[in-house]
Order: structure tokens, then C-alpha cells, then sequence
């Protein structure tokens, strides 16, 4: 290693070498010329020590030169022999000259650059994991229930019409608990790819509420929960990826009405401003959230106490919500009253307000 540090001086200075060399060159050619046009004035020996002198100075030079770059060298040799170390870059601190200064300086830059970067991809591969691991857990017990049904309506087969129709209706609800799972499956799926997958077009907000609501009817139904529609906006968004966040919506909005008894609104405001813009609120009637969990409902896998005594909250709907519609451009906030209902609003920018491609900042339910 020393060998090849020497090495890569001196080729670094071969041109400096060169120079000096030519100026001495160029001094003992003069000195000559003086010494033929006067004779006696200039000796050869004076020459010879001259070119002595001037070769001893540019040698100790560059040994002086050499020692004060050689840790330098060394530890940039060390450096690229550990590249495939994450700190790698921090080995190379002996910097001598202002341009070692800043190619140490963009090394520690660059080394920073790429261990967030880094940091922000396991962070998202723990959050996959995880999510897999507990929607598995999760699609484990639909598949479970709807077994045990099976076996009662088999072993049951002179049971009343009622109970058979009651039966089918938790082996339903069980099925599309599971449909529910996958769907979210799937478009977490394509979240790390979102600007793949969209389309954004101007869309009649109040007929795409309506479409939802009909696909959760059965559910509503069952757990006396009516909805309605007031108002009509017309929006720039993606039409399937705010169709996922309503479903988040209305999902959650049964999960926890559902406990509770008797009639239950389910209330869908829609505002439209003269921009082009609109606002939209879902307002229920379930359980609420807790002042202290508020904060933390954009978290992922954050369930807080209605998830741990509903026992069905995987805690990836709302943080899955928040993210499209950061990733769309719209505005998504919750307010709530505990024990009374829950305000879920979206705000859609006017009409031209570009919609963002990047990962926005996420926050779960």
C-alpha cells in the first residue's frame, strides 16, 4: 500500500516535475550562453551547483509534500478497499490541501445522502412487512368463521329458513371482510408505484359517494346505519384511487357505528367552490376517538383503544387514506367527539393545481 501511495504522488506531480525540470533546463542553458559570450564569468562548477541545488530543493519538496499527504492517500486506499462498508467514507479525515478538504466533504455529503436514503427504504420494508404479517392474521379469521358456519349449516340442514339466512349473512360478511383485506392488499401494493397507476380527471364526487355507498349497503343494512348524500362537487382526482379512500371511509365508519345501538347516520357533505375546487365530510356516528389518540391515526399500525376493543382494526385504512390523498393533492383531516361521532374532510385544490407524484408524508385508523 505504501508503494502504491508513493505511486499515485508522484504521478499526480509528473507535470510539476516536468516544469520544474525545464526551468533548470532553461537556467543552465542561459547560464552557457553567458558563460560562451563572456569567458570566465560563469564556471562550470557554478553551473553543477546550481543544478545540485535547485534538484535537492524540488526532492525535498516533494518528500516534505509526500509526508504530509501520505496518511491521506493511505486512508482513501483503506476507504475504496471497504467500499462496500456504510461508513466506508468516514476513514478519509487527514485532508491536507483545500481540494482534499472538498472532495472529503462531498464524500461525507454523498455517504449522508445514501444512508437516508437507505433509512427511508427499510422504513418502508418493515412497514410491508409488518403489514403482511398482521393482514395475514387478519384474513385468518374470516377464513376460520366462515369454516365453522359451513360446518353448522352442514350439520344444521333442518334448521328454519331464518337461521339459514343467517348464516348466509355472516358467511358474507365474512367474505367481504376478506375482499376488504385484499383490496387493501393491492393498493398498497401500488402505492410505491403511484404515479404509474394515475389518472386524474374531472370527476362527479357526488355519483362516485353514491357508487361506494351502494357497494357497503349490505352492511349499512345490517347495522342499521342509513346514509345520505347532501350537496353535489364536481373535482379534479383518480377516479379508483379516491373510490380505495372512500371505501376506507365508509369501512371504518361501520366498524365502529356498528357497536352501538339503534338508528345511526352516516353523513356525506359535499361543497363546491366556484374555483373548481370542493371540500368533502363524512360525518358518523360511532364510538369516536380518544383526544389522545387523534394525534397519531395517520400512524401506521396505530389502532389506539376503538381498534384494540373493536378487535378487526389492522391500523393501515387511515394511513393508507392520508397517503393517496397526499400523494393526489387533497387536504385530509379528522376531527372527533368521543362516544359521539367522527368528522373525516378532504379538500380538493382548484382546478390546475398540479397533483403530486411524490411520496408525501404519511400519517392510521
Amino acid at each position: 500500500m505504501r508503494g502504491l501511495s508513493l505511486a499515485l504522488f508522484l504521478r499526480d506531480r509528473l507535470l510539476f516535475i516536468f516544469m520544474v525540470c525545464l526551468i533548470i533546463l532553461l537556467a543552465v542553458s542561459l547560464l552557457l550562453l553567458e558563460r560562451e559570450r563572456y569567458p570566465g564569468l560563469v564556471e562550470l562548477g557554478t553551473i553543477y551547483y546550481f543544478i545540485v541545488i535547485a534538484l535537492f530543493l524540488l526532492g525535498t519538496w516533494l518528500v516534505v509534500d509526500y509526508l504530509r499527504q501520505r496518511t491521506y492517500f493511505k486512508q482513501m486506499l483503506e476507504a475504496i478497499a471497504r467500499s462496500e462498508e456504510l461508513q466506508a467514507s468516514t476513514i478519509v479525515q487527514a485532508t491536507v490541501t483545500q481540494e482534499q478538504k472538498l472532495v472529503a466533504k462531498m464524500l461525507e455529503e454523498q455517504s449522508r445522502a445514501y444512508l437516508n436514503e437507505l433509512g427511508k427504504y427499510r422504513r418502508q420494508q418493515e412497514i410491508h412487512n409488518h403489514f403482511v404479517l398482521q393482514w395475514v392474521h387478519h384474513m385468518k379469521t374470516p377464513v376460520s368463521v366462515i369454516d365453522l358456519l359451513a360446518q353448522e349449516v352442514l350439520q344444521q340442514n333442518s334448521s328454519s329458513q331464518q337461521e339459514q339466512q343467517q348464516l348466509a349473512l355472516s358467511m358474507q360478511e365474512e367474505t367481504d371482510r376478506m375482499t376488504r383485506g385484499l383490496e387493501m392488499m393491492l393498493y398498497t401494493a401500488r402505492l410505491d408505484k403511484f404515479e404509474i397507476d394515475l389518472h386524474v380527471k374531472q370527476v362527479a364526487l357526488h355519483e362516485l359517494v353514491r357508487s361506494v355507498i351502494n357497494a357497503h349497503k349490505k352492511l349499512c343494512i345490517r347495522y342499521s346505519i342509513f346514509p345520505r348524500v347532501e350537496g353535489e362537487a364536481s373535482v379534479e382526482t383518480d377516479e379508483k384511487w379516491m373510490t380505495f379512500v372512500l371505501n376506507q371511509f365508509i369501512s371504518n365508519a361501520i366498524k365502529y357505528s356498528k357497536s352501538k345501538e339503534g338508528g345511526k347516520k352516516l353523513l356525506f357533505q359535499l361543497e363546491a367552490f366556484n374555483d373548481g375546487g370542493g371540500r368533502l365530510q363524512v360525518i358518523d356516528e360511532g364510538i369516536g376517538i380518544a383526544p389522545h389518540d387523534l394525534p397519531r391515526i395517520f400512524d401506521p399500525f396505530f389502532t389506539g383503544e376503538n381498534g384494540r376493543t373493536a378487535g378487526e382494526s389492522t391500523g393501515m385504512g387511515l394511513y393508507l387514506a392520508k397517503q393517496v390523498c397526499n400523494r393526489l393533492g387533497h387536504e385530509m383531516t379528522v376531527s372527533s367527539v368521543l362516544g359521539e361521532s367522527t368528522t373525516v374532510s378532504v379538500a380538493f385544490k382548484p382546478r390546475g393545481i398540479h397533483i403530486m407524484g411524490s411520496r408525501g408524508n404519511g400519517s392510521s385508523g
